[in-house]
């Protein structure tokens, strides 16, 4: 039977286990801890760093080209995977605040304020 990542707990499994872990930081170490997205647009956005006694600041995650749901043969190649900054994995995952939150097109006020 092939590999499926289709449910929660199977991707949850999937993420939790030691061969994704390692690949992860390898994609992480080949990517120099950058943003490839922030990279390609002459920025530098890297991960952060543990202070002691709080919770580490999530910046970065590694990222499935394509998506392990529907290619889950690439879940585990490394040339699939990237980099991104969370605000470019959100914008990637169709995540931004302009769909959760759409701006109004329509003016507040339609007279006049001199």
């Amino acid at each position: 039977m092939p590999l499926e990542y289709k449910t929660e707990q199977q991707k949850k499994a999937f993420y939790n286990s030691g061969a994704w872990k390692k690949l992860r930081l390898d994609a992480l170490e080949r990517d120099n801890y950058e943003c490839q997205h922030c990279k390609a647009d002459g920025k530098v956005t890297v991960d952060s760093v543990k202070e002691e006694g709080k919770r580490k600041e999530i910046v970065l995650n590694v990222d499935h080209k394509y998506p392990i749901e529907f290619y889950p043969k690439l879940a585990l190649v490394l040339d699939n995977l990237q980099t991104l900054c969370i605000n470019h994995h959100n914008i990637k995952e169709g995540r931004t605040m302009d769909k959760i939150r759409p701006k109004s097109k329509k003016k507040k006020w339609d007279d006049e304020w001199w």
